[in-house]
Protein backbone atom coordinates (compact mmCIF):
# COMPACT_ATOMS: atom_id res chain seq x y z
CA UNK A 1 0.00 0.00 0.00
CA UNK A 2 1.11 3.27 -0.86
CA UNK A 3 0.63 6.48 0.74
CA UNK A 4 -0.07 10.01 -1.56
CA UNK A 5 -0.42 13.22 -0.14
CA UNK A 6 -2.39 15.51 -2.64
CA UNK A 7 -2.79 19.29 -2.71
CA UNK A 8 -5.35 21.33 -4.54
CA UNK A 9 -5.57 24.85 -5.33
CA UNK A 10 -7.90 27.28 -5.05
CA UNK A 11 -8.83 26.99 -8.72
CA UNK A 12 -9.73 23.10 -8.44
CA UNK A 13 -12.18 23.27 -5.67
CA UNK A 14 -13.44 26.87 -6.94
CA UNK A 15 -17.36 25.58 -7.21
CA UNK A 16 -19.35 22.42 -6.88
CA UNK A 17 -18.83 21.13 -10.16
CA UNK A 18 -14.83 20.96 -9.36
CA UNK A 19 -15.70 20.07 -6.13
CA UNK A 20 -17.05 16.75 -7.48
CA UNK A 21 -14.07 16.23 -9.84
CA UNK A 22 -12.04 16.51 -6.98
CA UNK A 23 -13.90 14.04 -5.01
CA UNK A 24 -13.65 11.93 -7.96
CA UNK A 25 -9.61 12.07 -7.93
CA UNK A 26 -9.35 11.43 -4.65
CA UNK A 27 -11.58 8.49 -4.55
CA UNK A 28 -9.72 6.74 -7.46
CA UNK A 29 -6.73 7.22 -5.58
CA UNK A 30 -7.49 5.29 -2.59
CA UNK A 31 -9.91 2.74 -4.49
CA UNK A 32 -6.38 1.98 -6.21
CA UNK A 33 -5.38 1.00 -2.82
CA UNK A 34 -3.50 3.88 -1.05
CA UNK A 35 -3.99 5.53 1.27
CA UNK A 36 -4.69 9.53 0.99
CA UNK A 37 -4.01 12.78 2.68
CA UNK A 38 -5.71 15.38 0.73
CA UNK A 39 -4.61 19.53 0.82
CA UNK A 40 -6.66 22.30 -0.01
CA UNK A 41 -6.91 25.46 -0.62
CA UNK A 42 -9.63 28.67 -0.05
CA UNK A 43 -11.92 28.26 -3.24
CA UNK A 44 -11.31 30.51 -6.19
CA UNK A 45 -10.83 34.19 -4.73
CA UNK A 46 -11.34 33.45 -1.34
CA UNK A 47 -9.08 34.81 0.15
CA UNK A 48 -8.96 37.77 -1.86
CA UNK A 49 -12.61 38.74 -1.21
CA UNK A 50 -11.60 38.16 2.71
CA UNK A 51 -9.48 40.64 2.77
CA UNK A 52 -11.52 43.07 0.68
CA UNK A 53 -13.90 42.35 3.70
CA UNK A 54 -11.08 43.25 6.24
CA UNK A 55 -9.96 46.71 4.57
CA UNK A 56 -13.79 47.57 4.54
CA UNK A 57 -13.70 47.87 8.30
CA UNK A 58 -10.10 48.35 8.97
CA UNK A 59 -7.45 49.55 6.70
CA UNK A 60 -4.71 48.29 9.14
CA UNK A 61 -6.36 45.26 11.24
CA UNK A 62 -3.62 43.43 12.92
CA UNK A 63 -1.67 40.23 11.49
CA UNK A 64 -3.02 38.29 14.34
CA UNK A 65 -7.01 39.16 13.34
CA UNK A 66 -6.16 38.76 9.51
CA UNK A 67 -4.62 34.88 10.30
CA UNK A 68 -7.88 34.29 12.03
CA UNK A 69 -10.02 35.58 8.79
CA UNK A 70 -8.09 33.79 6.35
CA UNK A 71 -8.01 30.70 8.28
CA UNK A 72 -11.68 30.10 7.74
CA UNK A 73 -11.39 30.06 3.47
CA UNK A 74 -9.50 26.77 3.91
CA UNK A 75 -12.15 24.88 6.33
CA UNK A 76 -14.49 25.50 3.84
CA UNK A 77 -13.01 23.86 1.24
CA UNK A 78 -11.96 20.87 3.35
CA UNK A 79 -15.48 20.30 4.48
CA UNK A 80 -17.25 20.70 1.28
CA UNK A 81 -14.90 18.39 -0.20
CA UNK A 82 -15.57 15.82 2.55
CA UNK A 83 -18.89 16.18 2.40
CA UNK A 84 -18.65 15.25 -1.48
CA UNK A 85 -16.47 12.23 -0.70
CA UNK A 86 -18.76 10.99 1.72
CA UNK A 87 -21.80 10.98 -1.22
CA UNK A 88 -19.96 8.82 -2.81
CA UNK A 89 -19.89 6.49 0.05
CA UNK A 90 -15.89 6.42 0.95
CA UNK A 91 -15.09 7.61 4.93
CA UNK A 92 -13.13 10.61 5.20
CA UNK A 93 -12.88 13.16 7.69
CA UNK A 94 -11.59 17.15 7.41
CA UNK A 95 -8.97 18.52 9.79
CA UNK A 96 -7.65 21.71 10.24
CA UNK A 97 -4.08 22.27 11.04
CA UNK A 98 -4.07 22.68 14.47
CA UNK A 99 -5.95 19.37 14.72
CA UNK A 100 -3.06 17.71 12.95
CA UNK A 101 -0.75 19.38 15.21
CA UNK A 102 0.88 21.65 12.65
CA UNK A 103 3.07 24.32 15.08
CA UNK A 104 4.61 27.11 13.74
CA UNK A 105 6.20 30.23 15.14
CA UNK A 106 4.23 33.64 15.83
CA UNK A 107 5.19 35.27 12.54
CA UNK A 108 1.52 36.05 11.79
CA UNK A 109 0.88 35.99 7.98
CA UNK A 110 4.02 34.50 7.31
CA UNK A 111 4.70 31.64 9.41
CA UNK A 112 7.18 28.58 9.63
CA UNK A 113 6.39 24.76 10.48
CA UNK A 114 8.55 24.09 13.32
CA UNK A 115 7.09 20.56 13.72
CA UNK A 116 4.13 18.29 13.13
CA UNK A 117 3.09 16.55 16.16
CA UNK A 118 -0.11 14.42 13.46
CA UNK A 119 -1.17 11.69 16.09
CA UNK A 120 -4.76 12.00 15.15
CA UNK A 121 -3.61 12.38 11.39
CA UNK A 122 -2.08 9.08 11.90
CA UNK A 123 -4.88 7.84 13.60
CA UNK A 124 -7.59 8.56 11.32
CA UNK A 125 -5.36 6.61 8.81
CA UNK A 126 -4.81 3.72 10.17
CA UNK A 127 -8.59 3.75 10.63
CA UNK A 128 -9.09 4.03 6.84
CA UNK A 129 -10.19 7.14 6.66
CA UNK A 130 -8.96 9.30 3.50
CA UNK A 131 -7.66 12.81 5.39
CA UNK A 132 -8.51 16.26 4.13
CA UNK A 133 -6.23 18.72 5.87
CA UNK A 134 -6.77 22.74 5.50
CA UNK A 135 -3.84 23.86 4.05
CA UNK A 136 -1.83 27.08 4.75
CA UNK A 137 -2.88 27.15 8.61
CA UNK A 138 -0.92 25.85 11.98
CA UNK A 139 -1.26 27.00 15.52
CA UNK A 140 1.71 28.57 17.53
CA UNK A 141 2.86 27.92 20.85
CA UNK A 142 0.08 30.60 22.27
CA UNK A 143 -2.83 28.27 20.57
CA UNK A 144 -3.08 31.16 18.24
CA UNK A 145 -4.06 30.41 14.73
CA UNK A 146 -1.78 31.24 12.00
CA UNK A 147 -1.19 31.14 8.09
CA UNK A 148 2.06 30.16 6.12
CA UNK A 149 2.21 32.74 3.55
CA UNK A 150 2.00 32.31 0.17
CA UNK A 151 2.74 29.13 -1.26
CA UNK A 152 1.24 27.75 2.24
CA UNK A 153 -1.03 25.18 0.88
CA UNK A 154 1.91 23.81 -1.08
CA UNK A 155 4.33 23.36 1.70
CA UNK A 156 1.91 22.10 4.04
CA UNK A 157 1.50 19.57 1.80
CA UNK A 158 5.37 18.59 1.22
CA UNK A 159 5.83 19.19 4.97
CA UNK A 160 2.84 16.53 5.55
CA UNK A 161 4.51 14.03 2.99
CA UNK A 162 7.69 14.63 4.57
CA UNK A 163 6.43 13.60 7.82
CA UNK A 164 4.42 10.77 6.93
CA UNK A 165 7.12 9.68 4.54
CA UNK A 166 4.65 9.45 1.86
CA UNK A 167 5.68 7.67 -1.68
CA UNK A 168 4.68 10.58 -3.88
CA UNK A 169 3.31 14.07 -3.47
CA UNK A 170 1.43 15.53 -5.93
CA UNK A 171 0.55 19.17 -6.81
CA UNK A 172 -2.82 19.20 -9.23
CA UNK A 173 -2.65 22.50 -10.79
CA UNK A 174 -4.38 24.34 -14.03
CA UNK A 175 -1.99 23.16 -16.00
CA UNK A 176 -0.51 19.57 -16.71
CA UNK A 177 3.14 20.15 -15.31
CA UNK A 178 5.85 22.12 -15.10
CA UNK A 179 7.05 23.80 -18.82
CA UNK A 180 10.12 26.02 -19.78
CA UNK A 181 7.46 28.83 -20.46
CA UNK A 182 4.01 29.97 -19.90
CA UNK A 183 1.90 27.17 -22.28
CA UNK A 184 -0.93 29.72 -21.70
CA UNK A 185 1.02 32.57 -23.84
CA UNK A 186 3.48 30.47 -25.43
CA UNK A 187 1.56 27.38 -27.25
CA UNK A 188 5.30 26.10 -28.45
CA UNK A 189 6.13 25.95 -24.49
CA UNK A 190 7.80 22.37 -23.63
CA UNK A 191 6.80 20.49 -20.75
CA UNK A 192 9.47 18.83 -18.81
CA UNK A 193 8.99 14.74 -18.29
CA UNK A 194 11.31 15.62 -15.03
CA UNK A 195 13.68 17.82 -13.69
CA UNK A 196 15.65 18.39 -10.74
CA UNK A 197 14.63 20.51 -7.74
CA UNK A 198 17.81 23.20 -8.55
CA UNK A 199 16.16 23.70 -12.02
CA UNK A 200 12.24 23.99 -10.57
CA UNK A 201 13.80 26.28 -7.96
CA UNK A 202 15.30 28.16 -10.79
CA UNK A 203 12.26 28.66 -13.01
CA UNK A 204 10.09 29.19 -9.69
CA UNK A 205 12.61 31.97 -8.82
CA UNK A 206 12.20 33.52 -12.00
CA UNK A 207 8.54 34.00 -11.63
CA UNK A 208 6.80 30.17 -12.90
CA UNK A 209 3.83 30.17 -10.24
CA UNK A 210 3.51 26.63 -11.19
CA UNK A 211 5.44 25.95 -7.49
CA UNK A 212 6.17 28.27 -5.08
CA UNK A 213 10.28 28.22 -4.34
CA UNK A 214 9.66 27.35 -0.40
CA UNK A 215 7.86 24.17 -0.98
CA UNK A 216 10.54 23.22 -3.58
CA UNK A 217 13.03 23.99 -0.51
CA UNK A 218 11.14 21.91 1.85
CA UNK A 219 10.82 19.00 -1.12
CA UNK A 220 14.53 18.74 -1.86
CA UNK A 221 15.43 19.14 1.92
CA UNK A 222 13.09 16.52 3.20
CA UNK A 223 13.81 14.24 -0.55
CA UNK A 224 10.01 14.25 -1.07
CA UNK A 225 9.39 13.07 -4.66
CA UNK A 226 7.03 16.04 -6.32
CA UNK A 227 4.46 15.56 -9.51
CA UNK A 228 3.03 18.63 -10.94
CA UNK A 229 -0.02 17.58 -12.93
CA UNK A 230 -3.41 18.76 -13.83
CA UNK A 231 -6.27 18.11 -11.96
CA UNK A 232 -8.48 18.50 -14.99
CA UNK A 233 -6.94 15.85 -17.46
CA UNK A 234 -5.33 12.55 -17.43
CA UNK A 235 -2.23 13.90 -19.44
CA UNK A 236 1.14 12.72 -17.43
CA UNK A 237 2.80 15.51 -14.98
CA UNK A 238 6.03 16.03 -14.55
CA UNK A 239 8.35 14.63 -11.81
CA UNK A 240 10.52 16.71 -9.10
CA UNK A 241 13.31 14.81 -7.61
Amino acid sequence: MRLIVQKLGGTSVANTERLKNVADIVTKTAQAGNQVVVVVSAQGDTTDDLIVKAAELNDRPSKREMDVLLNTGEMISMSLLAMAIQKLGFPVVSLTGWQIGLETNSNYSDARIKRIAGERLKAELDNGRIVIVAGFQGINQMGDVTTLGRGGSDTTAVALAAFLHADLCRIYTDVDGVYDRDPRLHPDAVKYGRISYDDMLLLARGGARVLHDRCVELARREHVVLEVCSAFSDAPGTIVG
